[in-house]
This record gives C-alpha cells, sequence and structure tokens, in this order.
C-alpha cells in the first residue's frame, strides 16, 4: 500500500524483458524456426490432399490425424517433469525432422500419393500436439513470474508470425520451385529447431529427492495420476481447462483445417487467397500478441480470457457471412486478434498458478483438450456437405458462446472476480 492508502500499479517490465534470460534467446527461434515448418507443411499437404482426392472428408480425416497425440499428450507432460523439458522437447523435434525429410524423399522420387501424406501426418500426430505445452513449461523453468505474461506474448508471436510467413512462402514456394524443393525448407527448419532447442532451458529438472539412494522409482502412471488430481481439484484450473475444450471443439477447426474449403467452395479461390487469409488470421494474432506483451501489467488474466474468447467466436461467425476475400480477410484478422488477446493470458495464468513441479504435466493436461479438435472437425465436414459452410460456423459458434457463458458463471469465484488469483496482474 502507498501512504495515501491506495495500491501502487503494477511496475512495466519491457517488452524485451525475456530475451535477458539465455535459456530464451535460444528458445525463441528455436520456436520460431519449428512454427514456421509447421504452417508451411500444413498449407502444403493440406492443398495437396483437397486437390489430389476433391474431397472435403479427406482434407477433415488429414487435419484430424493431426491432433491424435492429444491422448498421449500428459504423457510428454509427465516425461519432461522427469527428464527435463528441454530433453523432451528436443527429441520431439528430432521426429518432426524425421517425418519430413521422409516425405521429401518420397517427392522427390515421385512415390507420393494421398495415403502416404495421412501415414506421416498420423505419425507427426501422435507427438505434434504437445509441442505447444513442452515449449511453454521450458520457458517457465527460467523465467520470473513477472515476465510470463510478457514471455508468453513473444512466444506467441513465434506461432503467428509462421502463420503469416509460413502460410505465404509455403503457398508460394510450391506454386513457383514445386513440392519437392518446399519440403526441403521445411527439412531445414525442423533441423535448426533441434540444434537451438538443445542449447536451451536445462537438460534435467532435479527432483527434491533426488540425493537420497533408497528412493523408490514412481511409475509414471502414478505422476500422470497425481497431475490429473491436482487439475482436478483446483477450480481455477478446472475452469479454465474446460473452456479451452469448448474452444477447440468450436473455434480453432475455423481458424485451422477447415480455412482450404471456405477458400475453395465459399469464395471459388485458388492457393494464393488461401495463404492469403490464413497470413492475416496470423497477423490479427501476431498483433494481439504485441498488444498484449505492452500491456501485460494491466491485465486481468481470467477475464481477458473470457472476454477475447467470446469475442472470437463472435468474429468466426460473422465470417462465415462473407463471400468475398475482402470482406472476409478484415474479419478473419479480427479473429485472430482476439483469439491471441485470450489465449495467451490464459497460458500465463495456468502456469502462473501451478506449482512448479507439476507444470509440465499441466501443459500435458492442457494439450489433452486439443484432442476436442477431431470431433469438431469430424462434425463439421457432415455439416458442411448438408448444410455449407455459413451455418455450420453459426451452429459452432452459437454452442461456444453460450458454453462460455456458463463456464464463467459457474466458476465465476475463481475466474471473474478481480481479487481472485487467476486475475492477478
Amino acid at each position: 500500500m502507498t501512504p495515501h492508502g491506495t495500491t501502487p500499479a503494477p511496475a512495466r517490465v519491457s517488452v524485451f524483458a525475456p530475451f535477458a534470460v539465455r535459456s530464451f534467446r535460444f528458445q525463441w527461434p528455436a520456436d520460431l524456426a519449428t512454427s514456421w515448418a509447421f504452417e508451411m507443411e500444413t498449407i502444403i499437404l493440406g492443398w495437396y490432399v483437397l486437390v489430389e482426392t476433391r474431397s472435403v472428408m479427406m482434407l477433415t480425416v488429414f487435419a484430424s490425424l493431426q491432433y491424435v497425440g492429444t491422448l498421449i499428450s500428459p504423457m510428454f507432460g509427465v516425461m519432461g517433469d522427469r527428464l527435463g523439458h528441454r530433453l523432451v522437447l528436443g527429441a520431439m523435434r528430432m521426429v518432426y525432422t524425421t517425418c519430413a525429410t521422409t516425405l521429401m524423399v518420397l517427392v522427390f522420387t515421385g512415390m507420393l500419393t494421398p495415403m502416404h501424406v495421412l501415414a506421416i501426418a498420423a505419425v507427426m500426430g501422435l507427438v505434434r500436439p504437445s509441442d505447444v505445452g513442452v515449449r511453454a513449461a521450458l520457458a517457465s523453468d527460467s523465467m520470473p513470474p513477472a515476465q510470463l505474461i510478457g514471455a508468453m506474448g513473444i512466444q506467441r508471436s513465434t506461432q503467428d508470425s509462421a502463420k503469416m510467413a509460413g502460410a505465404l512462402s509455403g503457398a508460394s514456394l510450391v506454386a513457383f520451385l514445386g513440392m519437392g524443393p518446399a519440403y526441403v525448407v521445411v527439412a531445414v527448419f525442423y533441423a535448426l529447431s533441434v540444434i537451438l532447442t538443445l542449447k536451451a532451458g536445462t537438460a534435467r529438472i532435479p527432483r527434491p529427492n533426488e540425493s537420497q539412494r533408497d528412493t523408490p522409482i514412481v511409475s509414471p502412471w502414478r505422476d500422470l495420476r497425481e497431475g490429473a488430481a491436482y487439475v482436478w481439484h483446483t477450480p481455477l484450473l478446472l475452469g479454465t481447462m474446460t473452456l479451452a475444450v469448448v474452444l477447440n471443439l468450436t473455434a480453432f477447426p475455423m481458424m485451422t483445417g477447415l480455412v482450404p474449403v471456405v477458400v475453395k467452395e465459399v469464395y471459388g479461390a485458388g492457393q494464393t487467397v488461401l495463404g492469403y487469409l490464413v497470413a492475416a488470421g496470423a497477423g490479427g494474432a501476431l498483433i494481439g500478441s504485441i498488444v498484449l506483451s505492452r500491456v501485460a501489467h494491466l491485465v486481468h488474466p481470467a477475464r481477458m480470457m473470457v472476454g477475447c474468447a467470446i469475442a472470437w467466436l463472435a468474429a468466426l461467425s460473422l465470417f462465415a457471412q462473407t463471400t468475398h476475400p475482402s470482406a472476409g480477410i478484415p474479419l478473419f484478422m479480427l479473429a485472430g486478434f482476439a483469439q491471441a488477446s485470450g489465449l495467451v493470458p490464459m497460458l500465463a495464468m495456468l502456469l502462473r498458478n501451478t506449482e512448479p513441479r507439476f507444470r509440465g504435466r499441466m501443459m500435458g493436461i492442457r494439450m489433452l483438450a486439443i484432442y476436442s479438435n477431431i470431433p469438431g472437425l469430424l462434425i463439421a465436414g457432415p455439416l458442411i456437405a448438408n448444410f455449407g459452410y455459413p451455418m455450420m460456423a453459426t451452429i459452432f459458434c452459437t454452442f461456444g458462446i453460450v458454453m462460455a457463458l456458463i463456464i464463467t458463471a459457474y466458476w465465476r469465484t475463481h475466474l471473474w472476480r478481480r481479487d481472485a488469483p487467476a486475475n492477478t496482474r
């Protein structure tokens, strides 16, 4: 308290303060290279599957396969808590490099088929959903709590800038050079991310009782059960996880896997417009991340999360009613801005309110929410086929907004009150 009895305003932290931490200086470019490769790969392969199969259903299957590993993502969190987040993240990115190299060889030898793409997407999908969670846990290992929201905003910029540059460059590389050379670039980005990741963080996180030789070996499943129980009995975490499930079910499919459908079926356009649309959404998200990193000291994280989640769904509902890119691109940019402005505080709030020894498992469980992308995509396919994209989007967005309001009302004490730990600035 100040001498006049008022609460002092939170101290403003420099936007670039996280880069004072050595680990973050290596991790940020590693995350950037990985995110660029992710987005280039998604654009290249998504368009390939849609063109070769001429089936929206096959496109949704391809998009769904990228999330099959969400069921095992908590185990990546367990291994991160046990072995260290750097080691686990580096191994994951070696898998990406191997898969991309394999696909590159298939392209150059002329043996690539849609079934090969689906098979490789399934392998990647076992690991890829856990990347965001493990990278966030790795950053939180060395980041001071006061800088966490800013650091998450800067880290989020790796994904958003990748969606801009990766979408545009992925489409352009295929158009001008062909799929083979485009995949050389993807494989190089993945390999670079492995090298940089292994220079970030620490190799292993010591346990409090590590020095005791007679400590019994604890089963990973027991670690996982402890992490799940921790989340279940912490209302702040449970309410946030529930909201994440709803957003992954309703909003995320329209921001990722279903974008080619809008471009091809609604706008009647090609791959270049697809790149522009994805880049617009990512551009809005990048602006949101940058703005948030500058005003992090003023934000009530949980309130910001809820408000922006509703705004995100509302923007997507309006976007679905457009029939031309000139109207759709600005609304998709607005949706991206709301997305980043809500998800960054969500991530920082989860990490800040979780005991360090549970962070890996908590983020693994958070990534488990991505699994709702799969039913979302698979439900969207038949709805689009029978009623069209605008009706499908209206149904999804209305359901999402109603559920967000219900979740906020149910966990009001923990997510909406200004004095709740979740809203600590």
